[in-house]
């Protein structure tokens, strides 16, 4: 098993959609995702962070909402993925990314939930590939969304993803 970290649509301009939304936003990356994403670069395996443009409400490359908070510390040889369908496999070349580093099972972190977490996951499932859910790292500005992609699909924990990451040798 190779695993990779994908981190979907954590972008700045969704930290300020409704109060809801930023918090949970705000949650998922504080106490989940930014710890997970040092878990990867120590380790060496693979991060993916998935960025949506939509040119409709000015989510473009170039623009400030379009960014990745800065205390992801993204690195060289981390992948980024500009999309444009809620699938992140949509038209894009993740799967080939993905195939070439030789990943077999992703880590699923990010936002939104109900959109684009879950058509990512079932992309994923449609190429053969692991999708499993890392706890507390999916984001929505509704908490029945969040419960039902976690309750529905597989999923870890981050103490139990530390565990088993940390026993795996440095790739």
């Amino acid at each position: 098993m190779k695993p990779a970290l994908l981190v979907i649509d954590v972008q700045k301009q969704f930290f300020e959609e409704d109060p809801d939304t930023a918090k949970s936003l705000e949650s998922a990356v504080n106490y989940i995702i930014i710890p997970t994403i040092r878990l990867f670069h120590e380790k060496k395996l693979p991060i993916v962070f998935i960025q949506h443009m939509e040119r409709e409400n000015g989510l473009l490359p170039g623009t400030e909402g379009f960014e990745l908070p800065e205390a992801f510390d993204v690195q060289t040889g981390d992948l980024r993925i500009t999309k444009t369908y809620n699938n992140a496999f949509n038209k894009t070349d993740l799967h080939e990314k993905l195939k070439a580093l030789g990943v077999d099972t992703l880590i699923i972190t990010g936002y939104c939930a109900e959109w684009c977490i879950l058509s990512t996951i079932r992309g994923a499932w449609d190429l053969d590939l692991q999708a499993i859910v890392l706890l507390g790292s999916i984001a929505s500005g509704s908490k029945e969304s969040i419960s039902f992609v976690e309750n529905s699909h597989s999923s870890i924990s981050l103490g139990a993803l530390q565990t088993f990451i940390k026993a795996m040798p440095s790739m």
